[in-house]
């Protein structure tokens, strides 16, 4: 009697999502620590930047104008700084986390904290690529969907951090192997770029638009203290997914480049992936 061959995993956004998602709700109490830690202060930044820039810009306006540049950029340096930490210690721990997640390895705390920080230096070189950096010019969505429609570097260098953190390759080596790896499979890249910054995009202006007035007092207000507390909360969780998926199409990817078969203990854990509660085998494969 023949055999009949396992089905086929489709490499799309949703079976990214579900390859992502078992691993999250395996291991809730950790990514929400993580999230915690590294997301929310990044979310917070970025959520509540549109506001001071708003009313920085107005007031320096009023003042003698000289000094203009020099307080935006001040302005700009500090709030520069402090998301570009967070931003790469959130993506290096759970680039971490989901990796090792993927395949049924513990994961802890502390050593995805210390996997952040250990490619925290190396990953600086690469920080345009980090998913979570790209989100910065959300301010504009419009312009982000124009160019993320009309140029390749953001679906080249999608996998450039995990190779950062994974491989621990620095500089252009990167880039060049995020190249190589989405080979194929740009419509896939492309579709998880402009999902994730095209809702985060929309969560912030509806923020900015609804409070974005001048108004000293919307600070001592419960409502608008809420609502930075939800627009936060919900860039956090997309931020997050966005991370997660990356690091889930960076698996496929290499799969789908036969590395993983020069691994005996990688292709036997990942021929017998449990997409699903029925654990079926399954064979990787490209829409």
């Amino acid at each position: 009697m023949a055999t009949r061959p396992p089905p086929l995993l489709k490499i799309d956004l949703w079976a990214i999502r579900s390859g992502y998602s078992r691993i999250i709700k395996a291991h809730s109490r950790h990514f929400l620590a993580l999230s915690l830690l590294f997301l929310l202060p990044f979310s917070f930044f970025l959520s509540i930047y549109p506001f001071i820039a708003i009313e920085s810009y107005l007031s320096f306006l009023q003042q003698d104008p000289s000094i203009f540049p020099t307080k935006i950029f001040i302005l700009n340096l500090l709030y520069t700084i402090p998301i570009s930490i967070f931003s790469l210690l959130a993506t290096g721990s759970i680039t971490y986390s989901i990796f090792h997640g993927f395949y049924g390895r513990p994961i802890k705390l502390l050593s995805a904290i210390k996997a952040a920080f250990t490619s925290l230096l190396p990953s600086l070189l690469d920080l345009p690529c980090n998913p979570a950096y790209r989100f910065w010019d959300q301010f504009d969505p419009w312009f982000s969907l124009f160019c993320n429609s009309h140029f390749r570097l953001p679906m080249n260098w999608i996998f450039a951090y995990v190779v950062v953190v994974l491989e621990s390759s620095w500089g252009f080596e990167p880039l060049k192997r995020s190249r190589n790896l989405v080979k194929g499979m740009k419509g896939v890249a492309l579709k998880i770029i402009l999902l994730f910054g095209f809702v985060i995009s929309i969560n912030t202006w509806r923020s900015v638009m609804t409070y974005g007035n001048s108004a000293a007092d919307k600070w001592t207000s419960w409502v608008f203290v809420l609502n930075m507390d939800v627009t936060s909360t919900f860039s956090m969780m997309l931020m997050f997914c966005n991370l997660a998926a990356n690091t889930v199409f960076y698996i496929y990817a290499t799969a789908l480049h036969g590395e993983l078969a020069e691994d005996e203990e990688f292709a036997v854990k990942y021929s017998s992936l449990a997409v699903d509660d029925a654990k079926v085998p399954r064979v990787v494969s490209m829409v």
